[in-house]
Parts: structure tokens; C-alpha cells; sequence
């Protein structure tokens, strides 16, 4: 497989001596049309790579900022396509643009159907939480048929022979969860983290990227010390649940987003 947008926005913070830096926001908060100007306001920040999260009902691993960025977008009525609407407005900027998603809607679309669709949209790939690689084949099939990055996760529980496997399976980059338990911004970054990617960098060549709990510029510097990537989701997704209005709110994402920005350059 040749090397996709987020493989190239990787190789472009490396070879700035910096991490990249990759934010999310879940499609349909505050609104469709939000979610879009949230993820351009990101990028116009600093962020190198944006996630879409595609809003489910059964969030396993969101924490509770997130799980209520979410069930607005679901009370709002975000389904499928406004998704994929979201992925195609963000990826026409030129921003290299992932969709994060639990299997089940996925597998309820289809998968071919929505490795189809989210190319069309001209996304790069899926991060898929809850897969395993044992149940992945069909997505893996049609993610090599569509060129789409496939981006699974490890975590400091993941045996050696586990981030292997994971490794193995994986395109774009790899998701290191830098803790156990739910996602939400924290005081402090895990101590496991830098552990973990030492780890997964002894079974692949690819980018490791650490999410979970990165919330300020200075732990986006900490966490670029050893990482590829520093992930950022419940802070930016706070930031527009505080807003006194959306213009507000998209104020707040592009301060923060250049404060973390600041970060992954500050640490090398």
C-alpha cells in the first residue's frame, strides 16, 4: 500500500524534529455544520491529522466529556452520512481526516459498503477501538481494496506477542491508550506511557501515536519526548461544551489546538 495522507502528515512532523499532533471531535456536535468548523479550527491551530467520531449509543471506552459531546450529536440526529459529510467537508481542505468508530455501525452499514463510502468521502482510514484483529479480515480486505489506513489499538496490558499481532495488522500509525479505563483529560500523563511505545516500536516501523488524558501544551511536549504523535480528544471536545456560543467555542479549540501545537515542537 503506498503511503496515505496521515503515513505523509507522520513523515512531515519527523522530518521537523516534532511530533505530529491529531485531534478529534465527534460528527454532529454541536451540530453538523459545528463539527466541521471545530475540525478546521483544529487544523488552522496546528493539528496534522483530524479524527471524526461517529457518534454510537453504547460508547464503551468514552469518558463522560465525550459521552455527552456524543449523545447531542445522536439527540441532534447524526447518522452515517452526516459522518461521512463531515469527513468529505475536513478532507477537502486537505486535511489528512480518520474516522473514529465502535465496529457495530460499521458492521451494520457493511463493510464494504463503508470502506466504499469513506473513500468516496476522501478519508483516509478508520481507528477501530473495539476490533480485534482475529474479527477484523473484512475491514482489513476492503481497507487494502480502498487504500484506507487500518489503525488499531494497544495498551500497557497488551502482551508482547498481542502488540505484534496488533502491529502487524495495522496501517497509518499505531494508537498507544496510554492508560487503563476510560478516555478524559487528566492532570498528570500516564507514567506507562512512555513504556508502551518503547515497546510497539520494537515490533513495527510505523508511527506511534499516545492518546488518553493529554489536555495541556506542556504534556503534548512531555508525551512528543517519546511518542510519533500526541492525541487529543476530550480537551478540545470541553472546550466547546464551556463555549458561551459556538464562535466562542471555535476560539477555544484554535487557542488550544496552537497551545498544543506549541508543545509537540517544544520537546525536541
Amino acid at each position: 500500500m503506498s503511503s496515505s495522507q496521515v503515513s505523509t502528515a507522520f513523515e512531515r512532523a519527523a522530518a521537523q524534529d516534532r511530533a505530529a499532533l491529531v485531534g478529534y471531535v465527534p460528527a454532529g456536535f454541536p451540530s453538523v455544520a459545528g463539527s466541521i468548523e471545530a475540525a478546521l479550527a483544529m487544523a488552522e491551530g496546528g493539528a496534522d491529522v483530524i479524527e471524526i467520531g461517529l457518534p454510537y449509543s453504547d460508547p464503551l471506552i468514552d469518558g463522560p466529556v465525550i459521552q455527552e459531546a456524543v449523545r447531542r450529536a445522536l439527540v441532534g440526529g447524526t447518522r452515517v452520512a452526516d459522518v461521512l459529510h463531515t469527513v468529505a467537508a475536513v478532507a477537502a481542505a486537505g486535511v489528512p481526516t480518520l474516522i473514529m468508530t465502535y465496529w457495530n455501525p460499521v458492521d451494520q452499514h457493511g463493510v464494504a459498503r463503508f470502506a466504499a463510502d469513506l473513500a468516496r468521502a476522501g478519508g483516509s482510514g478508520l481507528i477501530t477501538p473495539d476490533l480485534t484483529p482475529e474479527e477484523a479480515g473484512p475491514w482489513l480486505t476492503a481497507a487494502a481494496e480502498h487504500r484506507l489506513d487500518r489503525v488499531f489499538l494497544v495498551a500497557p496490558s497488551s502482551s508482547d506477542e498481542r502488540i505484534e499481532l496488533i502491529t502487524s495488522v495495522c496501517g497509518g500509525f499505531v494508537y498507544a491508550a496510554s492508560l487503563m479505563g476510560i478516555t478524559g483529560a487528566r492532570e498528570s500523563v500516564s507514567s506507562q506511557a512512555g513504556a508502551l511505545v518503547s515497546r510497539v516500536k520494537e515490533h513495527t516501523k510505523l508511527p506511534v501515536a499516545v492518546g488518553l488524558g493529554v489536555s495541556t501544551g506542556a504534556q503534548a511536549a512531555q508525551v512528543a519526548g517519546f511518542a510519533d504523535g500526541v492525541i487529543v480528544g476530550s480537551a478540545f471536545v470541553q472546550r466547546l461544551l464551556s463555549a458561551d456560543s459556538p464562535r466562542a467555542g471555535l476560539a477555544a479549540v484554535r487557542e488550544l489546538a496552537a497551545e498544543l501545537a506549541d508543545g509537540v515542537r517544544a520537546s525536541r
